[in-house]
């Protein structure tokens, strides 16, 4: 579901297609939610996208797109259950060497190491 809301003022529904005007040509296109909020075009609800109608002469170009809110596919489940899985695993343990002839590692800053020798 989106996160962006229909354009229309008092409408508070979520939006499913976007409506772009191409005034060269008097056509409104409505078409699937485009993929970021564009200052000239509008983002309606599926409800606001049936009732569109546009100014006499102009004609209406309806692009095929599904506005029905499907939820997630088993795509997007596996790749959450993927991701939550790498998410859980424990930290890889980070073998050291010993430390060089003659000296002890006394700490270490990422993959620098302090030797002190005795």
């Amino acid at each position: 579901m989106s996160l962006r809301r229909c354009s229309r003022t008092p409408c508070g529904r979520p939006a499913v297609q976007t409506l772009t005007y191409v005034y060269a040509d008097q056509t409104a296109v409505l078409g699937p939610l485009a993929t970021f909020a564009e200052p000239h075009a509008y983002d309606l609800c599926a409800v606001h996208s049936e009732r569109l109608s546009a100014p006499r002469g102009w004609e209406v170009l309806r692009l095929a797109s599904d506005v029905r809110d499907t939820g997630p596919s088993s795509d997007d489940l596996l790749a959450l259950a993927d991701a939550v899985r790498e998410a859980g695993r424990p930290a890889p343990v980070e073998r050291t060497r010993p430390a060089e002839e003659g000296g002890r590692e006394t700490s270490r800053r990422g993959h620098l190491r302090v030797l002190t020798t005795d």
